[in-house]
């Protein structure tokens, strides 16, 4: 995998996990536990996601062929729901579905919303299964892609542990900013991954 390559591998999980917006919903969703609490439903929600996102993708290219859906049939829909992703990012839907579950009573939030959807949602599902499926059968590419997510989950971590303080200093404006730009960008990468798909299937030149 070139460095190119990896980078755009970050930005995407990057993007659709969303480590900086979720985490002053993780303040939300744990307001009034204890520091203890906090830390273990952080560890068992990247956890849970981590588990997800492997079996996905591991297992999600022979799940698709199961099923009979092609993989380029596949990098289409899956960069039409980030394309939608993005466009939600832009316009802050979003954020306010994301708003809207964290303001539910859940006693533990660690598997629902936490780990799933708000991490290992549809979006990141598709990207990984995705990202995998372009480097089928590169070993070294594809224990690449799972250290990105390690250290996406990992720095997911660290915010969810600093999440009070990183919302105090961006404020609601600077998470805002982000949110937008991060959006286009996913909207870009969306667009190349619908761009790979019709190549697959012969409907676009390379």
């Amino acid at each position: 995998m070139s460095t190119e390559q990896l980078i755009a591998t970050f930005v995407t999980l990057f993007v659709v996990i969303d480590p900086i917006g979720l985490a002053p919903l993780f303040v939300a969703l744990t307001q009034g536990m204890d520091a203890a609490r906090r830390r273990s439903i952080a560890i068992r929600a990247i956890l849970i996601a981590f588990s997800l996102l492997a079996v996905f993708g591991v297992f999600g290219e022979r799940l698709l062929g199961a099923i009979g859906i092609g993989l380029p049939a596949f990098r289409i829909s899956g960069g039409l729901l980030l394309f939608l992703m993005a466009v939600d990012m832009l316009f802050e839907h979003r954020s306010e579905r994301r708003e809207k579950r964290a303001s539910e009573d859940v006693p533990d939030p660690s598997v629902f919303p936490l780990a799933m959807p708000l991490i290992a949602g549809p979006g990141s599902i598709a990207a990984v299964i995705l990202l995998t499926s372009q480097h089928s059968g590169d070993t070294a590419a594809l224990l690449a892609i799972g250290g990105v997510v390690v250290g996406i989950l990992a720095l997911t971590f660290a915010l969810f542990s600093a999440g009070t303080l990183i919302e105090r200093l961006l404020g609601a404006t600077g998470v805002v900013v982000l949110t937008r730009v991060f959006g286009i960008l996913l909207a870009a990468l969306a667009v190349q991954f619908v761009i790979d798909g019709l190549q697959g299937l012969g409907l676009m030149g390379g």
